[in-house]
């Protein structure tokens, strides 16, 4: 049962993403702040099918312990995808807001997603092993919180400053999805269960993602009205 409802879970979150995504970069016209929605939207989706699809397999045939190599080569791609993920969420922001110059804040951003993949590379985090240590797991989500913190605090200034209700939730999205991402970083190994908070990480993902689709149709359909 849990092979069949996760799989099913998965392709849909999987096509669903993908799909917005191939379409705000079909139909941005050119608005630079749909298209690197629509990049981060199908980087999103392509980063997590490295994950997600070997792990499907996994479940419907040989079992999660015999396909671990798989599965931790999907969770370094995923990773660093995630990272490239939040690097384009912060230029949607710039995009969306008009912001100029502080090139401090753009090279912390940097900074932060180097120090992120850097991390991820280290043959420490023993990604095809099936006991990965803990430890190590949290040293490389410390930048990737950082980078998070610091996107949730500039969309939530901006929307408050603005009083952009398009966008007025989307910090909300992304405290959601860390609140449920740093429990299964930490206890998933020793208490299963928690790893059920990747369902609820991966629908407020997918909240992000339909806030600028959403978006993107308001302002075409407000551009089509005579």
């Amino acid at each position: 049962m849990q092979a069949i409802m996760e799989t099913a879970f998965d392709a849909a979150y999987l096509l669903t993403v993908l799909c917005i995504g191939i379409t705000m970069i079909r139909k941005s016209r050119g608005n630079s702040q749909y298209l690197l929605f629509g990049v981060m939207a199908v980087t999103l989706g392509a980063g997590d099918a490295f994950h997600l699809i070997p792990r499907a397999y996994a479940l419907c045939t040989v079992g999660l312990e015999n396909a671990a190599a798989a599965l931790g080569i999907g969770k370094l791609i995923t990773s660093i995808t995630m990272t490239v993920f939040y690097v384009l969420l912060y230029f949607v922001w710039r995009v969306r807001y008009r912001v100029q110059g502080k090139r401090g804040l753009t090279l912390a951003m940097f900074l932060l997603a180097a120090v992120r993949v850097l991390l991820c590379l280290f043959p420490q985090n023993a990604w095809l092993s099936p006991d990965a240590p803990v430890s190590w797991g949290i040293l490389r989500n410390l930048p990737f919180a950082a980078m998070g913190i610091l996107v949730i605090v500039l969309f939530m200034r901006s929307v408050k400053r603005t009083g952009d209700r398009a966008y007025r939730f989307m910090g909300l999205t992304i405290i959601l999805s860390f609140a449920c991402y740093i429990p299964v970083v930490l206890f998933a190994d020793r208490i299963p269960l928690v790893g059920m908070l990747m369902i609820p990480k991966t629908c407020a993902y997918v909240w992000t993602i339909l806030i600028g689709y959403l978006d993107m149709k308001h302002q075409a359909a407000s551009e089509r009205r005579p």
